[in-house]
């Protein structure tokens, strides 16, 4: 099983999104991206530890491959809003993508160029930025299939 890691926005819809992807077989809510060894929700919600809101996806390359997963990922958020999605605002609701390996780096940099010359965005600016994958910290269990159950709907933007 591979591993991918986005940040877009509140991790609830992101991490919908993913679980229903054939080959997906765990998407995770969780934090990435700050200096906090040991974190909570509170602490990210507040701003104080560099951390993103993200989901750590697990996924089967023989039946999903990563450029699916970022079509997913660009499909699904705004990439031209600097640390804000929708109602959450902060450096914790950055677009992001964290990239485990040299070729997720290279495939991740294509298709945000990518997505910029198809002018889909206009002359916005893809403000998503692409770094290196750091320790996942795992949100707490409240946190996981927080749609599911809570029996609400997904928390899709539109533009």
């Amino acid at each position: 099983m591979a591993l991918a890691t986005f940040g877009a926005g509140c991790f609830w819809g992101v991490e919908y999104f993913f679980k229903q992807i054939e080959g997906v077989t765990a998407a995770t809510s969780g934090y990435m991206g700050g200096n906090d060894s040991q974190t909570t929700y509170e602490q990210v919600k507040a701003g104080n530890t560099g951390h993103a809101e993200v989901v750590q996806v697990e996924y089967d390359e023989q039946q999903v491959s990563y450029e699916q997963l970022l079509a997913v990922f660009w499909s699904n958020h705004n990439p031209t809003m600097l640390n804000m999605q929708g109602g959450d605002i902060g450096h914790q609701y950055r677009s992001a993508i964290f990239f485990h390996d040299k070729q997720q780096k290279t495939v991740a940099e294509k298709s945000k160029l990518d997505l910029a010359k198809s002018g889909k965005w206009g002359q916005r600016q893809i403000v998503t930025e692409i770094v290196p994958a750091l320790t996942f910290h795992r949100a707490e269990e409240y946190h996981q299939n927080y749609l599911e159950k809570n029996n609400l709907p997904s928390c899709h933007l539109t533009y």
